[in-house]
């Protein structure tokens, strides 16, 4: 799996329909390994479950979230560490993963993808036969 950073910094970005991204912070993201499928931690700090766009084209991953941040009325802030309100992380995925069975979980700002290796691609025992 290749990771494609879109940092305020880098080139333009361009959307999975060509269109040039919109400047976004690069999620810290950790991934795991193991014998039946990829697991991805993403950590989306102030993302709610409706600002989150998962999107699989082709073996392209794309991560995306928008911060909402509510202050109360009338109020606004003085000082702001991080100028922008959105994320964004884009992975090339294996042929040896199955995208059509991803599994999403979002809980207090971390996401959790669990990407399924292919049956083909899964360790499997071999059962030999007496002669």
């Amino acid at each position: 799996m290749n990771n494609t950073p879109n940092t305020p910094n880098a080139p333009a970005a361009r959307d999975a329909a060509g269109r040039e991204a919109q400047p976004a912070l690069l999620p810290p993201v950790d991934v795991v390994e193991d014998a039946g499928a990829i697991t991805l931690w993403a950590d989306l700090p102030g993302v709610t479950r409706e600002g989150l766009n998962l999107q699989v084209d082709g073996d392209q991953l794309a991560i995306e979230g928008e911060v909402t941040l509510q202050l109360p009325e009338g109020m606004q802030a003085s000082h702001a560490e991080v100028g922008l309100n959105r994320y964004r992380r884009v992975f090339t995925l294996s042929k040896e993963l199955d995208t059509q069975r991803i599994e999403a979980n979002l809980n207090q700002g971390v996401l959790q993808l669990r990407i399924p290796k292919a049956e083909h691609a899964r360790p499997r025992r071999i059962e030999v036969q007496a002669a």
